[in-house]
Order: structure tokens, then sequence, then C-alpha cells
């Protein structure tokens, strides 16, 4: 089916999210995998495993910095493709995808020459201290040198997945976790690296999995291929890409800035053990995340195309079909964290004192998890759906009107100023859920008067 250009607007809608989101969910979990790997041998390493583990985890806000600029460029550039398949327009969907190429590849050199210039100084300043800043700069100063990999890999991606190749876009991640999982334990243990090892295996990795995702899209078996007339940026076709992908770039990149904020509160208020035990509750979030993200990724392609070929009855089919599988993705995963958080902090360590301090911290971290099925499903319909400006306030609203302020403001309110830090999360994710949902319930039923047409009647 996947030969055939037009599937995205023929096939039954229900079969093709089916068809789609399955890899991409799949690929998600391996993907989650893939990141969790490193921290899950780490803090398993004998003697200071929880001190290495806590130093690793202040390296993620520059690793979230990082894959938040292949999403600036990618995952605006990506829905615009699929936008201009469904018109038909295929030549300015391969420009979108060649430009997109060239500006990632920029970013990705001025990028690697500041996390090899500063990285222990953005390290101190993200959360690190005098006990863990070694594992920091260990881990980090390797990761800077596969920063293009990096890129490519999470960026390109994007474009496999919003032609509807999502099991292409799956094996992209399932090359790269595998050679990932395989090469940790050869590194960390097998050759005493330790914290250099896992970062040395995670660029191997992805300049695997970003040799893959190049040749897929050079070859003849993809309806978009990379060629070299379309590398030359153009300002009015990267521009709008750029928009379009500022909400997941602020989503990605406000996550490092969070961080960062979250570390240094609960490292004045709690240390060592309280950043250790934020480090674990972002992992277990990646748990929720992730999966949803798939979910969405799978819808990506059909709203799109069908936005573009102003087919209404097949985009509204699609968020509906989106909606209800994250909602129930999202409260079946809080339903577990509610009743065994133990089991999923002691995936990440064996120390009994962190697992004793954390599982109850998770339960209240991930208290509004619940219902962000919600928050998941609309602001990527916007996404899908070109529409940057609202999502963009969707995302700004969640990170910087409401969990940025609260951060600080809690643990003011409270005995237990730590506890104060770890509730911020769940009082912004109800707000913004709440906040979301009116918003899109206007604006989705605007963006579908714009398309209706005598053809949004053929889903």
């Amino acid at each position: 089916m996947e030969g055939n250009k037009e599937f995205l607007g023929t096939e039954p809608v229900g079969k093709l999210l089916f068809r789609l989101s399955i890899p991409t969910v799949v690929a998600q979990l391996v993907n989650m995998l893939y990141n969790i790997v490193d921290r899950i041998y780490i803090g398993h390493m004998p003697g200071d495993g929880s001190l290495a583990l806590t130093g690793v985890g202040v390296c993620m806000p520059l690793i979230m910095l990082v894959s938040a600029f292949a999403a600036l460029v990618s995952s605006g550039g990506a829905p615009r493709s699929s936008i201009f398949m469904g018109k038909k327009e295929y030549h300015y969907a391969e420009k979108t995808m060649g430009n997109c190429f060239s500006l990632q590849v920029i970013i990705s050199m001025i990028l690697t020459m500041v996390l090899l210039l500063w990285n222990e100084d953005l390290l101190l300043a993200f959360g690190a201290s005098e006990n863990t800043i070694g594992y920091a700069t260990d881990y980090m100063s390797i990761y800077a040198i596969g920063t293009v990999f990096v890129q490519l890999t999470l960026g390109m991606n994007f474009f496999i997945t919003a032609q509807g190749f999502t099991r292409i876009s799956m094996v992209t991640v399932l090359i790269g976790a595998i050679a990932n999982i395989v090469l940790d334990p050869i590194f960390i243990f097998g050759l005493h690296m330790g914290v250099k090892g896992a970062a040395l295996a995670t660029i191997i990795s992805q300049a695997i999995s970003c040799t893959w995702v190049v040749f897929f899209l050079c070859s003849k078996k993809t309806h978009l291929r990379l060629k070299k007339e379309n590398l030359g940026l153009q300002a009015n076709v990267i521009l709008p890409c750029v928009a379009l992908g500022t909400a997941a770039f602020i989503m990605q990149a406000s996550e490092s800035i969070i961080s960062v904020c979250f570390n240094s509160s609960l490292l004045q208020y709690g240390g060592d053990i309280a950043v250790g035990t934020m480090t674990i509750m972002v992992s277990v979030m990646q748990f929720a995340m992730l999966p949803m993200q798939g979910i969405a990724q799978g819808a990506q392609p059909i709203s799109s195309y069908n936005y573009g070929a102003r087919n209404a009855a097949r985009v509204k089919k699609t968020f509906k079909l989106l909606l209800s599988s994250c909602l129930i993705y999202s409260f079946t995963l809080w339903l577990a964290v509610m009743i065994f958080p133990a089991f999923f902090v002691s995936i990440f360590t064996p120390d009994e004192a962190l697992i004793q301090y954390a599982s109850p911290m998770l339960r209240i971290y991930l208290g509004g998890m619940c219902i962000f099925g919600i928050q998941i499903a609309c602001q990527m319909t916007f996404t899908s759906l070109g529409k940057a400006v609202n999502s963009i306030i969707v995302a700004v609203f969640r990170k910087f009107v409401l969990l940025l302020p609260l951060i600080y403001i809690m643990p003011q309110l409270m005995a237990d100023k730590t506890l104060g830090v770890y509730m911020a999360e769940p009082i912004a994710d109800v707000i913004a859920v709440t906040f979301t949902a009116i918003m899109f319930a206007f604006q989705f039923q605007k963006a579908i008067k714009e398309i209706s047409s005598p053809r949004a009647n053929a889903a």
C-alpha cells in the first residue's frame, strides 16, 4: 500500500491509523529503551553508580536541547511535506525536505562547537555538584562529537514517517537501539570505560541509524527523494518550516530549561538524592510521553495529507481516534505508577535508600498524567494541520506561564520544600490540559470549516 502515493487519502482511517501507529509506537518504545538504557547500566555500576546516574542525569537538559533543534526544523518541515503531498505538489515536498536536511547539518556544527567549548560551565549551571561534575563532563564531552548523527537521525526520520513509511522509521530506531544495547555493557563494563563508554556507545549507534536514514531517503523506494538540487537553503521554503516547528522546539527546549530549574531547586532543598530522584522521574515520564508521541506520529501523515487534500471528514475521524488512544494509554500508565511506584523506580537503581525516597515522590510528580493524553493529541494535531501559532501558544502556556513559576512558588507555600518542587508538575499539567482542550475545541472547528467541501464526505 505504501507504494501508492495516495493511500493516506483512500484507506479506511481506523485501519490506516492502526497500521501506521503500531510501528511508530514500537519505535518510540524502543527509543525509550534507547534513551534510558545508559541510565539503567550506569545506575548499576559498582561503587558510585548512584552518583554517576545523577551526573548523567544532569546532562539530560543539554541532550534535550540537541533533540529540540532537530524538532525545530523537521517537526515543522515533515507536516508541510505531507500537506504538499496531499495537494499533489511533490516538487515542493522534496524541496522542503532538502532544505531541512541542510539546515540541520549547519545547526549540528554550531551545537558541537558550543558543547565542546562550554560543556563544564553549562553542566554546573544545569545542577551538577562537585560530586557529579566529573561524571557529567565525561559523558557530555564524548556525546557532543556525535551531535550531527543525532540531529540527522531524529530530524530526517520525521520525513520517512510523514510519507507513511512508518515501518522504515521503526527500523531506524531499532537499528540504533540494538546497537546501543549491545555496545553499552561492552564499553561500560567490559572495557571499564564507565560513563564515557555509555556516551561512546550512544554516538556509534546514532551514526549507524543516521547512515540508514540518509541511504533510504536517497533511494528509489521513497516517495520523496533527497536530491542535491534541493539542498540550497531558500528563505521562503525553510522559514515556514521553522515557524511550524517552533512549538515542538519550545516543548523540548523548555524541557531543558525546566530540568535546569528543577535540578537547581532540588539541589538546594534536597541535595544529590533529590536530583537523582528527578533523573528517575524524567525517565519514567518517557514511559508516558514517547508512546503517545508515537501514536501521534502515526496520525500526523494522515491528518496532514487529508488537510492538504481538503478532506474534512477524514481529518476529524483521525483526531477522534488519536484522542481516545492517547487518553487510554495515559490513564493506564498513571494507574500503574500509582499502584507500583517502587517497581518503576527500581528499574533505574538498586539503591534501597533512593527507591524509598523516590517512590512516593513519583506518585506526586505524575499525578496529572491520567488526562495528559488530551494535551498530546490536541497539540500534535495543531502541528499536523500547520497551525503554528496555536501550537506555540499551548506549548508556552504549559511550560513558561505555569510550570516554570510553580517550581519556585510551590516550595514557598509548603513546609516540605522539596515536595513543593515536585508538586509543580501535576498542578501545571491539570491546568494546561484544561486550557488546551478549550482552545482546541474552538480552533479545530475553525480549521475544519476552512477545508470543508463536497469531497469531505468521501471518507
